[in-house]
Order: C-alpha cells, then structure tokens, then sequence
C-alpha cells in the first residue's frame, strides 16, 4: 500500500491537550507527522502540520479529524514540489517602527524581486527608550541563482528611514 502525503491546518481556542488530541488522532489512523509549525496567537492555537497517511485510511483520518472538539481542520494533499523557487537560500531580518501596511510594503519589494518566502515569522515589541512599537521580521527565503541582493536591501530600505535590514546569504540550492 501507499502513502499520501496531507498538509493539516489546525486551528481552536488554545488549551492544554490540543496538539495531544490532533497527534493521536493521526496516529491512530496509521499516520506519520513529518513536520509542523504551531503558535499559539491572541488566545487562538494555530498550527500547520505536513503528515503521510496509508492511503486506504486518509478517508477516516479526514472524518476522524472533523470531529475533534473545539478544532477546525482543513486537510489539503500534498504537492511533490519542494519550492517554487530554486537557487539561492537568504535569511531576513527586518526591525523598524510599527505601522498599518508593513507587511504587505515588504511582501510586494520580495514578490517584485521573485523571492520566494519559504518561512516568515513577524512580533512586535516596545521600543527601549520610547513608548513606540517596533516590526520584527525574519524570514526564510529562496531566489535565483543570479538574483541581485544589493537591490533587494536597497529597495527594502527605501521603505522607510527608521527600517534595518539583513540579509544573510545562504549555500545556492
């Protein structure tokens, strides 16, 4: 027999047990989790889990998985595909002070230089010597194998004279 890959999609009012709950339930249905990125966000558990599933048994997983109390799951198949973009691996780190639109300003500078975000993990902090809210941004991102740093920095920066950049280059994939 084979196995399917599934991408999960979890999400419910945080309290202890929940990822117990999601885990035994793939679990008992003969399935492997692979890997998973969860957070817990403004009282809301949230998390993203790729597992391998016996084929003959992704139809029970799904209803198994639609009864879990307090749990909304989305159950999508997985592509076979690794990263829509090959090439070089970049690291990104983006401090400067909060403000409505940030992330979509630094989302389209990435998407006009075809830079693939493959992980992004944004938080915001009180200043240190002021009552202003900081942006932090680190991301993990894949662009061609001849794409022009410099520029992204530049164009990154033009965003705003309060934000700090670094990119940090990675092995070419």
């Amino acid at each position: 027999m084979s196995d399917q890959n599934l991408v999960l999609t979890a999400i419910g009012d945080d309290r202890p047990g929940l990822v117990e709950e999601l885990a035994a339930t793939i679990a008992a249905h003969g399935g492997n989790w692979c890997e998973a990125s969860m957070a817990q966000l403004a009282g809301k558990f949230a998390g993203i889990v790729h597992v391998s599933v016996p084929t003959e048994r992704v139809e029970a997983l799904n209803a198994a998985l639609a009864q879990l109390k307090g749990l909304k799951v989305s159950v999508e198949t997985a592509s076979e595909q690794k990263s829509v973009v090959a090439g070089r691996h970049l690291t990104l780190t983006l401090v400067g002070h909060d403000r409505i639109g940030i992330v979509k300003e630094v989302a389209q500078v990435l998407a006009r230089h075809a830079v693939n975000v493959e992980e992004l993990a944004t938080f915001t902090t009180s200043a240190p010597m002021s009552a202003e809210v900081l942006f932090h941004a680190e991301a993990e991102l894949t662009a061609a194998p001849d794409f022009d740093v410099r520029a992204l920095k530049r164009d990154l920066e033009k965003l705003s004279d309060d934000l700090m950049v670094d990119i940090t280059l990675g092995e070419t994939l």
